[in-house]
């Protein structure tokens, strides 16, 4: 069956209240993390929602930005071509979008014909309108790599003295500074890390001080009729207060938009100029009567969401940029900026890899309405903001399951309980003579009405907990009416309280769908309520005046669909999987899991190792068909497990992993070995120091939380972990002995004692981890002083 055909592309229509939205264009060159949807693309899409929730003719246009230095970097680290990583990235930004539900009308890319075009077009206007000079700039440039080093090849040490901090050569992350790179103190070139010199470059610039009255004029104006977040008019205020300088506009790269110049063709657009162009060209993309969208603004509104690092890009360079032309553009009304989502004790990074990234979230198994809920309940509004995993598992818990799952699912089941209404809704005439039920009703429509001022103020946390607050009121409601009582002792009222809390439930459905659109939708199906005829709330068909009188939103009569619960609990122990999972940086996390399948591998091919079982020689030879190689080559590779008597001359708790010791351990070598283990809540720190185990030597080196482990300690566990042991040398055993296998000679044909599932155990349980290891306790390891042992597993069987 064929699909259907898009629907064409809207346009803004007369008398209509016509809502241009875009979010600040993600860059391509990497994964985008929890910060970077909720600072953007997240914040855009409620406000979105919510506009076509009331009926208003909006559209949400967004993309990736995919010119300029990063993605050619990017490019280098992945041995591939610019276009390539976009290629690659633009497809991992939409699969992250699509799961986490974000609706745009059109998500495209700079690197398109469009782009070109409306840069060149603007371009050629600001040359007409004299507002570009051209001028000779020092720019650093790079001996052994033959090229000018664009800002984000440069790397330093901030010069701001409050600051000090690591940066790039464009901005400061740490006090968020712009920066031109020769301004860094120590600058390093970030490709081969030599010291780049100062060499004479001639470069076009936008006029910002000639442009600085046009700019204030809209900026006074805008700020206060669009009512501009305070950190967006502090950001912007900062900016003019330190007086406007002319701004470089072209770069000395080949990934980017040509510079259609005689004299500068072998240059690009700088990706501060030609990125925010990227919303009028992939609004070109959408459609090409785009300058109904941006060149009428008497009927079109822009309102534009961002971190607060994208502000004076969005208030004194793009509005410079097209004030310049001279045309008539749809400048922007409203700006919503968040501060930044921090990473449990730390800040999250794409260069660093560090917290949870997109694809993370959607691994974790925990539903994208979820992710939604708790981003926006803790959006970053007017302070910096904290992502816990503790804090995900509250709000799940508490507030979705407990408090809006727990009333919408009271709600439902009772009405479809074949001793109740049998899904069928009851008839309530005079619900509004009902004392408890008006009182309710009431506080319900004062709620609605905060909601309404709120997202029309774009405070969207606000509004999020403006709906919440009915589901809370709902569920009090139902306690105070003891609606289980009614039914039998006054009919008539019982009926009344769960209409009017299906209207609720219904209600929330609609306010909460620009937060959580699967979840109302499933509301809605759980209702048998069509979304795409009943997700409207609008004055024009009446519902924000039904509000006061919620039994009326679903009609009398009506079957409701099967009631199923909506949420899951999250519990401890996936929490602190969670938390384990997603320590540290992804480069980490990479080398772990690439360590972890290298174990899985060899233990996968050393459990099928054919062992004898202490019989006569010659039956075993005959069982094996004669083939002696096979089973001496599996037992060349048991040899191969370098495990050795190694004495800890230190150990403490590892900085950042409270489950985690770091020891320093003497195996006979020159130098101790650092080696990592997971025994914090197993043996104590003291009962750590100074005593002799068996070490595996051999494994592959991995990093776990930051510190590499060049070794294991061999430990056991009986078969729930409640008890772990290291498997112990005897006192006697020389430090950097090598350790057998009881009955082990390196013969392949040699029994173990009779244990003959020994090896087999131990090969199969042998992890890389830093964690366990099986054996059985009377026939384990052995030395020269005699053999290993395990003292208090349960049984002699270890696992």
């Amino acid at each position: 069956m064929a699909s259907s055909p898009p629907p064409p592309p809207k346009l803004p229509i007369p008398g209509r209240r016509n809502i241009l939205i875009t979010s600040a264009l993600p860059y391509v060159n990497n994964v985008p993390h929890l910060g970077n949807i909720i600072g953007c693309v997240l914040s855009a899409d409620v406000f979105a929602r919510y506009c076509r929730l009331r009926g208003y003719n909006a559209i949400y246009i967004c993309g990736t930005d995919e010119y300029g230095t990063a993605t050619e970097t990017k490019a280098m680290e992945e041995k591939c071509t610019p276009k390539e990583i976009c290629d690659k990235y633009h497809a991992i930004h939409s699969e992250v979008y699509k799961w986490f539900n974000i609706k745009f009308d059109k998500f495209g890319r700079t690197s398109s014909p469009e782009q070109t075009e409306v840069c060149h077009a603007i371009f050629h206007k600001l040359m007409e309108n004299n507002w570009l000079t051209e001028n000779t700039m020092q720019q650093l440039y790079c001996d052994t790599c033959q090229r000018f080093l664009a800002d984000r090849l440069v790397e330093g040490t901030c010069p701001n003295k409050v600051c000090n901090a690591a940066a790039r050569g464009d901005q400061c992350e740490t006090c968020s500074t712009l920066l031109n790179p020769t301004e860094l103190i120590d600058p390093k070139c970030k490709v081969c890390k030599n010291t780049p010199r100062v060499r004479d470059t001639d470069h076009l610039f936008l006029e910002l001080p000639l442009l600085k009255d046009k700019l204030v004029n809209y900026i006074n104006a805008t700020s206060v009729a669009g009512m501009w977040s305070q950190n967006a008019i502090q950001a912007t205020n900062a900016w003019l207060k330190e007086g406007l300088k002319p701004r470089c506009i072209t770069r000395d790269l080949k990934w980017g938009v040509p510079v259609p110049h005689d004299k500068y063709k072998d240059k690009v657009f700088y990706v501060w100029f030609d990125a925010p162009i990227g919303y009028v060209s992939i609004t070109a993309s959408y459609t090409p009567d785009w300058e109904k969208w941006w060149k009428d603004p008497d009927n079109v509104e822009l309102f534009q969401f961002m971190g607060k690092d994208n502000v004076p890009f969005h208030t004194i360079m793009f509005p410079s940029t097209l004030l310049g032309t001279g045309e008539k553009w749809t400048m922007m009304k409203t700006i919503s900026v968040t501060e930044y989502l921090n990473y449990e004790a730390g800040k999250f990074s794409k260069s660093k890899g560090i917290g949870v990234f997109g694809n993370d979230a959607k691994d974790t198994n925990v539903p994208p309405e979820v992710w939604r809920y708790y981003l926006l309940m803790n959006r970053p509004e007017a302070s910096d903001t904290l992502f816990t995993w503790a804090d995900l598992q509250a709000k799940l818990n508490s507030e979705l399951l407990n408090n809006l799952g727990n009333f919408i699912n009271r709600v439902l089941s009772f009405v479809a309980k074949p001793a109740g209404y049998g899904s069928i809704v009851p008839d309530a005439p005079n619900a509004e003579s009902h004392p408890l039920t008006k009182a309710y009703a009431e506080k319900a429509s004062k709620w609605v009405e905060q909601y309404l001022d709120a997202m029309e103020k774009v405070k969207l946390k606000q509004g999020l907990k403006c709906a919440m607050a009915i589901s809370s009121d709902g569920n009090a409601y139902l306690q105070e009416s003891q609606f289980w009582k009614l039914y039998k002792e006054d009919s008539a009222a019982c009926a009344i309280v769960m209409k009017t809390s299906l209207g609720l439930v219904y209600l929330l459905a609609c306010l909460l769908e620009p937060f959580m659109p699967s979840l109302s939708e499933e509301v809605l199906r759980q209702l048998n309520l069509s979304p795409e005829e009943n997700l409207s709330f609008s004055e024009e068909k009446g519902e924000i005046t039904k509000a006061k009188s919620p039994w009326d939103f679903v009609p009398a009569g009506h079957k409701i669909g099967k009631p199923v619960p909506l949420f899951k609990e999250l519990k401890d122990e996936e929490v602190a999987l969670h938390r384990e999972k997603y320590a540290g940086s992804q480069a980490e996390r990479s080398l772990k899991a690439a360590a972890d399948a290298e174990a899985s591998k060899v233990a996968n091919k050393l459990k099928g190792t054919k062992l004898s079982d202490g019989g006569p020689k010659k039956e075993q030879k005959k069982q094996s068909g004669g083939s002696k190689s096979k089973t001496a080559e599996a037992d060349i590779t048991v040899a191969k497990l370098d495990i050795r008597v190694g004495l800890i001359r230190k150990a403490e708790k590892h900085p950042d992993a409270d489950s985690l010791y770091v020891e320093e351990i003497d195996v006979g070598e020159d130098t101790p070995r650092t080696v990592v283990s997971g025994l914090v809540k197993f043996i104590p720190l003291e009962e750590m120091q100074n005593r002799k185990v068996c070490v595996l030597c051999n494994l592959k080196p991995v990093a776990m939380r930051g510190i590499k482990s060049h070794a294991m300690v061999l430990a056991a566990s009986n078969e729930d972990h409640t008890k772990v042991e290291l498997v112990e040398p005897p006192e006697s055993a020389a430090v950097g002995e090598r350790v057998t296998f009881a009955g082990y000679s390196g013969d392949p044909e040699a029994s173990l004692s009779g244990k003959s599932k020994t090896w087999e155990k131990l090969a199969a349980e042998l992890h890389s981890n830093g964690e366990l290891v099986a054996c059985y306790k009377d026939v384990p390891f052995t030395t020269s002083a005699g053999v290993c042992e395990v003292k208090t597993i349960a049984n002699g069987e270890i696992r």
